[in-house]
């Protein structure tokens, strides 16, 4: 999960742009929604064995460097002067990765320790929602009843997931609080990003977040004693095989998707992935490591899922959205 920095409320074309194919626009929406969807199944198979922080820092890290290597070979290829981050665009690039990473996708892996990945998705899906209200807050305005009313209806969907019914088992309370609190650091984190001075390229950026946020959680994984009495024999193919997923797929080809997409695409249509990812990870969850669907988590889901279509689809047309954060990734968090 990190946040593309990018603060275009519709296409960015150029005049001697072509315009853009409806199939490409498709086909990186489609990455987007299946490839982040699937972040949370890889992350319940990459800490079944691993270190969850250590691993979760070692995959932004390295995804960080890979990006802004690349960004450095194209530029030399191409012939264009690289961009020198600042100490004050690192500085951002800290905080932002603190927040979308340490505090966004940390939370999740901790909290896919105890609660199923589709739960964890499910409330990740709320972020749009918080974000929504707390940018009216920072601006100093009164929340929409639309935002209002998505934060209520979250809320309860939330609350089914962990009030105890007769006959029917509650959701680890700490694994919820988790999870509901990385989706608000994620929000938090998101909207500081659409403000900080960052490098021009969005790509750059991502690249510093991605690297400093990877060393933070690398650093909190190392203090919580994540490598003591650890065995490496005991790390599975699968749980290897689910970091470089992440790595490759999860951070690198979906978030090149998504930053293609926020330049050739509305605001409006990519913030779709927001409720279409917690489907995908709640299906592939039941399919792949069986994980329970009960009426408890149909009804949750539904109430969720609603509540942020209807926050995504019912923003009026013309006015400044507030603009979907990189996964969660979710992966705000995945």
């Amino acid at each position: 999960m990190v946040h593309a920095g990018s603060r275009h409320n519709a296409p960015v074309t150029r005049p001697d742009q072509r315009p853009t194919s409806p199939w490409a626009v498709a086909a990186a929406l489609l990455i987007v929604y299946v490839v982040w969807g699937s972040t949370y199944l890889a992350i319940a198979v990459m800490i079944q064995t691993l270190p969850p922080l250590v691993a979760a820092g070692v995959r932004y890290a390295t995804a960080g460097v890979l990006l802004l290597a690349g960004i450095a070979i194209w530029r030399r290829i191409r012939g264009q002067p690289g961009e020198r981050p600042s100490r004050l665009q690192w500085r951002s690039a800290l905080i932002i990765g603190s927040l979308l990473l340490l505090g966004g996708n940390g939370g999740v892996v901790l909290a896919e320790q105890r609660i199923p990945s589709g739960i964890a998705a499910l409330i990740i899906a709320t972020s749009p929602i918080s974000m929504a209200v707390f940018e009216a807050l920072v601006a100093g305005q009164r929340p929409s009843r639309l935002a209002v009313t998505g934060l209520v209806a979250g809320a309860v969907g939330v609350g089914i997931l962990v009030v105890p019914l007769e006959g029917v088992a509650a959701i680890d309370p700490i694994g919820i609080a988790l999870v509901a609190g990385a989706a608000i650091s994620w929000s938090v984190g998101s909207i500081y990003a659409r403000r900080a001075p960052l490098p021009r390229s969005p790509f750059q950026g991502a690249g510093l977040e991605m690297l400093a946020g990877g060393a933070v959680m690398l650093a909190v994984g190392l203090l919580r004693g994540e490598l003591a009495g650890v065995d490496p024999d005991a790390f599975s193919s699968a749980s290897l095989l689910a970091v470089a997923y992440l790595i490759v797929f999860g951070s690198l080809v979906a978030f090149t998707a998504y930053i293609w997409l926020l330049h050739h695409a509305s605001v409006s249509v990519v913030s779709t992935y927001a409720y279409v990812n917690p489907i995908v990870a709640v299906a592939l969850g039941a399919i792949v490591l069986s994980e329970p669907m009960t009426p408890r988590t149909w009804l949750a889901g539904l109430i969720i899922l609603g509540a942020v279509v209807a926050m995504v689809s019912g923003r009026p047309r013309g006015v400044p959205q507030p603009e979907p954060a990189v996964e969660a990734t979710t992966e705000p968090a995945a």
